[in-house]
């Protein structure tokens, strides 16, 4: 499914609102790296930390979702203390609401902040767990659950365009189950569970100065940064520092980032059956999705009301994108040399896994599921 359309670009214009926040959203995203080694968050009041909360599925106007929230809190508290000892201060640990609890961890490095974090931290990973749980209650099907993401992500997508961003190409597509086969038994972890584009979405704007708007409103809009997966993001356009110091609106937070601008973890490789030249920026999310009309009173109270899917995001400008399509880089080309990595495997024997004519890819794949 493709929808084109031509835009005007907005222009730095579209910059001058980002916040630090924004700013550190986009690096763990660009980076793949965890919120979990995070020691500080970066909101400066009740709106940022609202837009985060419904980006996360949590509406602050909710009692409903506000008291699951509590629940939260009170479950990490209560395993923290338990299991690590935390003498978690009573100011904290007795009631602070968690809209509190989000710009505590915001402020400047203290005791009281390093507390909030841990808590937080905890909170993030029990949610987390309590969605993948009731995924497995419920009488649906990946194919519903698909339906729901992409039904959500459209709406989204759709929205940003509308609110004048130059996205001038959005597709989206599932993994079909031949190819899906054919990839595992190309990879080395030939797991099911290690396949993270069976939903994949491909955003593609006008310009290259166009994709770091794009990537600020996907994290306002419908990407939660901290729940994108870690060591899955590829960079091959857009290197953070360069983006940092050769954008105005950006460069004044370059000295408040809570890591070096230079320290970056490594990010994924790749995939091995790319062109040399082939380049995108690629990262897995996995999106939180309400699914309200499929529980009733007793799964609602025990996880809550959101699962989790893993969904794979391509952004890149439309110059590489065609650039993507030409000679070694192209899906043809990407195509061939993954079936002869097929044939080795399947023939079995030493030194028959891998080509020697194969050539070194630098970046994700282009649309292999096609």
């Amino acid at each position: 499914m493709v929808v084109d359309r031509a835009q005007q670009s907005p222009g730095m214009a579209l910059l001058e609102r980002v916040t630090l926040a924004d700013v550190e959203a986009v690096r763990l995203l660009l980076a793949g790296n965890s919120v979990i080694d995070w020691h500080r968050l970066a909101f400066t009041d009740y709106e940022q930390v609202d837009r985060f909360l419904r980006v996360n599925e949590f509406d602050p106007d909710n009692i409903d979702d506000l008291n699951r929230l509590e629940e939260l809190r009170e479950e990490a508290i209560e395993y923290l203390t338990r299991s690590f000892s935390y003498r978690i201060p009573d100011e904290i640990s007795d009631g602070m609401p968690v809209r509190d609890l989000l710009l505590l961890a915001s402020r400047p490095s203290a005791r009281k902040n390093n507390y909030a974090c841990i808590i937080l931290k905890a909170m993030h990973v029990i949610h987390h767990l309590a969605g993948r749980e009731l995924l497995f209650t419920l009488p649906i099907s990946d194919n519903e659950l698909f339906g729901y993401v992409e039904k959500k992500v459209v709406r989204v997508v759709e929205e940003i365009r509308s609110a004048g961003y130059p996205i001038v190409e959005f597709a989206w597509s599932r993994k079909e189950r031949d190819s899906l086969i054919t990839k595992l038994l190309a990879k080395r972890a030939s797991i099911a569970a290690n396949v993270y584009d069976k939903l994949r979405f491909r955003l593609i704007t006008r310009r290259s100065e166009d994709l770091a708007p794009v990537l600020f409103e996907l994290t306002h809009r419908l990407v939660p940064f901290n729940y994108i997966i870690p060591g899955e993001s590829v960079n091959g356009i857009l290197p953070f520092r360069k983006l940092v110091e050769e954008t105005p609106p950006l460069k004044r937070f370059s000295t408040e980032l809570q890591h070096d601008i230079d320290e970056e973890k490594k990010t994924a490789g790749g995939n091995e059956f790319s062109g040399p030249g082939y380049r995108i920026i690629n990262f897995v999310a996995d999106l939180p999705v309400r699914i309200d009309p499929y529980l009733d009173d007793e799964r609602r109270l025990t996880y809550g009301s959101v699962v989790f899917v893993l969904a794979e995001f391509q952004v890149l400008d439309a110059a590489t994108a065609l650039q993507n399509e030409t000679g070694e880089n192209s899906h043809n080309a990407y195509k061939e040399r993954q079936v002869q990595r097929v044939r080795a495997r399947l023939s079995g024997g030493p030194g028959r896994g891998k080509s020697a004519t194969m050539p070194v890819a630098s970046d994700e794949d282009p649309d292999d599921d096609e």
